[in-house]
């Protein structure tokens, strides 16, 4: 890269900074642009609840795409269907695994010497 090239791009990031009074201030300050904050705190039977939901509704489109396909309808096209139930069995697929382990995980401790 030139000098050029670099005292162009240099001088096209000092007037979009320029544009934003927010990247100025913070700039002027050495403020980072971003911080991060504490997580939201989810419980566990909530992100299991959200995954199980995720992949039902996943499963729901695949069916329902089928069903369409199979009525005729020209928007359901065959690449469509393949794809949704491919995407349906690979989350299927991955639930069960994480189950699975987590059963093996509560075996485990339950079969530990106290």
């Amino acid at each position: 890269m030139s000098s050029f090239e670099v005292q162009s791009v240099l001088s096209q990031i000092r007037s979009l900074r320029s544009q934003s009074p927010a990247l100025a201030d913070r700039a002027a300050t050495n403020q980072p642009l971003s911080t991060v904050g504490p997580a939201p705190e989810t419980s566990f039977t909530d992100a299991a609840k959200a995954v199980l939901e995720s992949v039902n509704e996943t499963q729901q489109t695949a069916n329902n795409l089928k069903t369409r396909f199979q009525m005729g309808d020209p928007q359901a096209d065959l690449a469509r269907v393949m794809l949704a139930s491919g995407r349906a069995q690979v989350s299927f697929t991955a639930l069960t695994e994480v189950r699975n382990r987590l059963v093996n995980a509560y075996q485990d401790v339950m079969n530990m010497p106290i």
